[in-house]
């Protein structure tokens, strides 16, 4: 390959706040869902589900890869 690969990807990971409702899987999706309508104009190419067990339970998390559709930071 001798073509330099200059292509980004942006994320984040998102949890519920720690506690009695951590696990709660609709909450989480809820909440992804607005974060990733507040990016704006993005198209989103994954979203990856992890799940972390804690003294309280299962405590899952997303983290969504993105990108801007339009030249914006």
């Amino acid at each position: 390959m001798s073509e330099r690969i200059t292509w980004t990807m942006h994320h984040f990971s998102q949890a519920n706040p720690k506690g009695h409702q951590q696990g709660d899987v609709p909450a989480l999706l809820r909440r992804v869902a607005d974060s990733i309508k507040d990016l704006g104009d993005v198209e989103v190419h994954d979203l990856i589900m992890h799940t972390e067990i804690t003294a309280e339970g299962s405590w899952p998390s997303l983290t969504v890869y993105f990108d801007y559709k339009a030249d914006e930071p």
